[in-house]
């Protein structure tokens, strides 16, 4: 139990981040009163956060049961990546005339972090580093609606890579891609960058199919 007490958009942060982290496994069913005395608070903020992730979908609401981690369903993630491999393109090609030069750094030094990383010691590194490439180019593209859309979207993917580390055995899916994404923005190559920001959700869409489907 924390003694400082936190407030709801905190709370779902850290729910939020544990879901998709898998600290709390597909299927897990949430006790709000557990919770409920872990922050310190009543039960009432924390049937807010559980309707907040409910709306995100990472929380099924089951009445007279509790809130269920919502099961990785893969007929799901297809509709999801049906979405996110026009809109992440699009994001990319709209963040190319408008990213900042601090942001440019910013890529550049997730892609040499790539480089240096042994896939065995720093997958979860890895797919932080992905999301946060991915966070760059969201918050350059210039469009809030877009960017809401696709951060939601977000959370089931990146909860997807952290479920699949075990079907990974190269960092080149994060790099390769990515690094072609990164050299289209710096050429202001808007084709370039589409391409390859659709081709890097392609390669993972298929590595998965491959190993588990």
């Amino acid at each position: 139990m924390t003694d400082i007490k936190l407030d709801t958009d905190k709370i779902y942060e850290i729910l939020k981040s544990r879901i998709i982290h898998l600290e709390y496994e597909p299927g897990l069913v949430l006790n709000e009163v557990d919770l409920a005395e872990e922050f310190n608070i009543s039960r009432t903020p924390i049937r807010k956060v559980f309707q907040l992730l409910h709306s995100d979908k990472l929380l099924n609401i089951v009445p007279r049961f509790g809130a269920q981690v919502t099961p990785i369903d893969f007929k799901q993630m297809k509709y999801i990546f049906e979405v996110t491999r026009e809109l992440d393109p699009f994001a990319s090609r709209l963040a190319v005339e408008r990213i900042s030069e601090e942001k440019v750094k910013e890529l550049e030094e997730i892609m040499l972090r790539f480089e240096n990383y042994d896939i065995g010691k720093d997958y979860q590194n890895a797919i932080n580093d992905d999301e946060q490439f991915h966070s760059i180019i969201l918050s350059s593209c210039g469009n809030p609606w877009l960017q809401d859309i696709l951060t939601s979207l977000h959370y089931h993917t990146e909860r997807l890579w952290h479920y699949c580390e075990q079907y990974f055995d190269s960092i080149d899916l994060f790099s390769h891609t990515l690094g072609k994404v990164l050299e289209g923005i710096k050429e202001k190559d808007l084709d370039k960058v589409e391409q390859y920001a659709r081709e890097h959700i392609d390669e993972f869409v298929f590595k998965i199919k491959k190993e588990m489907l």
